[in-house]
């Protein structure tokens, strides 16, 4: 895979981000995304399967938060709570509940932090 194309190395923050990874566009399969640039497939974006999803979703909000969720102080629980909810990990099953054991916190605290949000 050309790792080194402009396209690859602009979108890599953001594929990373994800947790997906590239693969070579001649390794492709249908489920992968293709990556195009002038009209020809220059590589693919393999998604991680959903299993671990509000896992990668919570180190994602404790890297740009600079700390576990369970150290940090209440106003940044809050943030986290609200970077959690902006990116859709509350669609998921349990995930109420997750955050909360995860956080430190009960869930009827995450609630409050969600319903202060929706306000």
């Amino acid at each position: 895979m050309s790792t080194q194309h402009p396209i690859v190395r602009a979108i890599g923050p953001l594929v990373d981000a994800m947790g997906g990874r590239f693969v070579d566009a001649d390794s492709r399969e249908p489920s992968d995304i293709p990556i195009e640039w002038q009209g020809e497939v220059v590589a693919a974006v393999r998604l991680p399967p959903l299993h671990g999803a509000l896992d990668r979703l919570i180190e994602g909000v404790e890297r740009d938060l600079g700390g576990r969720l369970p150290q940090l102080s209440r106003e940044n629980k809050q943030r986290a709570i609200r970077l959690l909810d902006a990116r859709g990990a509350f669609t998921l099953r349990r995930a109420v509940e997750d955050v909360a054991d995860a956080m430190g916190v009960s869930r009827i605290t995450v609630y409050n932090y969600l319903n202060a949000i929706h306000r």
